[in-house]
């Protein structure tokens, strides 16, 4: 069954459209330059990525403003309305802490979020994304002369039923993809917004900066990058890598921007993403046993139960010692415990410090 589409109201008050697929602890994924949530359900392209992420998870995903289900005609677009929106959906789904994952444009969305609310995003997933789009700061390089000129071919071909124009973008982003998939994506894109408006968000996403921010980012980070991606160059991501503290940087083996089921880096790709939103599966999945114990609380708990020192998770958590002992000194008055040897043992016996 399609899922079904609610809306939540952003700070200026545009509608935005979100759907909410599966079970089991939750993901963010923030929106790529285009999306529809009703077509992308049954797309070639993007079905196989709402499958895999709401495979034992409970799946977040909303429409960017201007396009999709969420208000067309919204006129504000830009790092700060994007942001602002993210928030509402995540407010409207009533989430505390979860791990965000942005694909391509979207990963500067999820950047900025991170890096402004470090406290909500427990881990952050990037993959095809950069840090300074290529008409950001006024830029003349090559790559801004071909942003701007692709803007220019979106606002002129979009709209017409000859669908070479949107085809050249559909074969950018999935050059090893059949045909018949490339026809697909070149048609959701048509069906997501008006040529005008997709000229604009082309613009916009590539005016994005988010090197300051990227260095805020206090979440464990795993970026990843198509070695031959012919849409985000691979020196974009590698570069997305440094800025972030301690980020990982994993190269994928293929051509493609939108990563196509089958493919061998697709396997990698999802290899992982499993193992490294596992912890917070199993945190979430223990923390049943002591409700009264905030989201973070749980994280810093399931770290205790590994046999971790209060240094060893202000290291792995990116956040104090100091904090790292008041937050233990809260879970220990919750739990009616006096020692860690004894907090290890009910946390163990509740299931937390899995593999």
């Amino acid at each position: 069954m399609p899922p079904a589409i609610r809306f939540c109201r952003s700070r200026d008050g545009v509608r935005i459209a979100y759907a909410v697929t599966g079970q089991g602890p939750v993901v963010v994924q923030t929106p790529t330059w285009l999306t529809h949530l009703e077509l992308d359900w049954s797309s070639a392209a993007w079905r196989p990525w709402i499958e895999e992420l709401s495979r034992g998870r409970r799946l977040v995903r909303y429409d960017l403003r201007g396009c999709g289900l969420s208000d067309r005609g919204a006129r504000a677009q830009g790092l700060e309305s994007w942001v602002a929106d993210l928030e509402a959906v995540v407010d409207a789904v009533g989430l505390d802490r979860f791990p965000l994952l942005g694909l391509c444009n979207g990963g500067t969305i999820a950047t900025a979020y991170a890096a402004r609310h470090p406290d909500r995003v427990s881990r952050l997933v990037l993959c095809g994304s950069f840090a300074r789009g290529a008409l950001a700061g006024g830029s003349a390089s090559k790559y801004a002369r071909e942003a701007l000129a692709m803007g220019q071919i979106i606002e002129s071909g979009w709209g017409r039923a000859l669908p070479a124009f949107r085809e050249l973008f559909a074969g950018m982003l999935m050059p090893g993809a059949p045909p018949a998939v490339v026809r697909d994506l070149a048609e959701i894109e048509r069906e997501s917004a008006t040529p005008a408006m997709a000229a604009r968000l082309w613009e916009a996403f590539h005016a994005g900066d988010v090197e300051d921010p990227a260095g805020r980012v206090r979440a464990p980070t795993l970026v990843f990058h198509a070695r031959h991606d012919g849409m985000v160059p691979f020196s974009a991501g590698r570069r997305l890598a440094t800025l972030i503290p301690g980020a990982r940087f994993v190269t994928l083996e293929s051509r493609d921007h939108i990563l196509q089921a089958g493919e061998p880096a697709w396997k990698r790709f999802w290899q992982e993403v499993d193992a490294f939103l596992q912890p917070d599966a199993a945190a979430a999945s223990a923390g049943a046993a002591f409700p009264e114990l905030t989201p973070r609380e749980r994280e810093i708990l399931d770290q205790v139960a590994r046999g971790r020192s209060n240094a060893a998770i202000a290291t792995a958590l990116r956040i104090t010692p100091k904090t790292v002992r008041n937050h233990v000194s809260s879970i220990f008055d919750k739990m009616a415990v006096h020692h860690r040897a004894e907090a290890v043992v009910r946390a163990r016996e509740a299931g937390f410090g899995g593999a």
